[in-house]
């Protein structure tokens, strides 16, 4: 099937459920889960591409040779080419949910739970991308807790939305210190309701990255200490809630990295061989022989003018048939 036209019809749907229902409908023999995966297929390779995206999609628009909207790229186009590939002997083709935000990978886990591959491969990311490392996180909130009151009857009570931004200074500082070996982002930041009332409460999301699980251990317990610290100095009550872990490691074997470098060549490119986040780090955690395979070209992930080259698609089905082929299947 033609990956470009799947990708006009698919890319304006909005939510798993939708594109769920898409890949299903195009998708011979599939099956799916109370969860929302979508697969079809028997055999030791599970490809793996997400359903969801960051941003609520829209309708691409067109300006000149590229196609800007949310979503577009990551992963619609993803999901474009894997349902593309024809039906293969020993080959699973699979469509996860909860991969983006606070999804915790639920999707690729439970997949690969369920049907034990030998090799899986994320079909995930721009061309000639490889990621053959991944990168761990954890997700947490962090919430503190004041008393409240009135902002002038009441002036003096301690107020959370100040604790909160002092531990925020704090933990941007302590990363900046770290270097680029890690990673701190934040964001939903809450706290009160009117201008003229101390807030009782304040929370953010946070993520921290890196490429160690030593370090990403211990740089959690450094925010924790720091978030406690900033509490401790206003006088108001904190608490850190973990909503998703992710590992760091890699699973990647010659055999893998090899039947990337023979698939990249028949575009004539080279792998950019990259450390990140994504569905094959559900079997990384698992000690099974994974990788994410880049298959098409854009940039702006995560934004509204995230933007893709339509016909890269094409060249990112000849790199994952190529893949497949170099593996020894399909």
């Amino acid at each position: 099937m033609d990956p470009v036209r799947l990708l006009l019809e698919l890319s304006p749907l909005a939510g798993e459920g939708l594109r769920g229902d898409f890949v299903a409908a195009h998708l011979p023999r599939a099956r799916r889960d109370g969860l929302g995966n979508v697969w079809a297929g028997e055999g030791p390779v599970l490809l793996l591409a997400h359903l969801d995206t960051v941003l609520p999609p829209k309708p691409p628009r067109r300006v000149g040779e590229r196609l800007y909207g949310p979503g577009v790229g990551d992963n619609s186009s993803g999901v474009a080419v894997l349902l593309s590939l024809p039906e293969m002997p020993g080959v699973v083709r699979g469509f996860t949910v909860g991969e983006e935000g606070l999804g915790n990978l639920k999707g690729a886990r439970a997949l690969v739970e369920t049907l034990a591959p030998e090799v899986v491969v994320a079909v995930d990311g721009y061309l000639p991308g490889v990621v053959d490392r991944a990168l761990g996180s954890v997700r947490f909130r962090v919430t503190l807790l004041g008393r409240g009151g009135h902002a002038w009857g009441d002036r003096g009570t301690p107020n959370p939305v100040f604790a909160l931004a002092e531990g925020l200074s704090r933990l941007h500082t302590l990363f900046k210190e770290v270097g680029g070996e890690a990673s701190l982002n934040a964001s939903g930041l809450r706290g009160g309701e009117a201008v003229n009332a101390i807030p009782k409460e304040a929370s953010a999301l946070l993520e921290i990255r890196a490429l160690e699980e030593e370090a990403l251990r211990t740089l959690y317990h450094k925010a924790q200490e720091v978030l406690e610290e900033a509490a401790q100095l206003h006088g108001v009550e904190v608490s850190l809630e973990v909503l998703g872990r992710r590992p760091a490691g890699s699973t990647a074997t010659p055999r893998l990295l090899q039947a990337a470098e023979v698939a990249l060549a028949k575009i004539g490119e080279r792998p950019q061989f990259q450390p990140g986040s994504t569905d094959a780090s559900a079997a990384i955690e698992r000690g099974i022989p994974a990788l994410a395979l880049g298959v098409y070209r854009g940039g702006g992930a995560h934004t509204p003018e995230e933007w893709v080259l339509p016909q890269s698609l094409w060249e990112g089905r000849e790199v994952l048939l190529a893949f497949l082929k170099a593996l020894g299947v399909g």
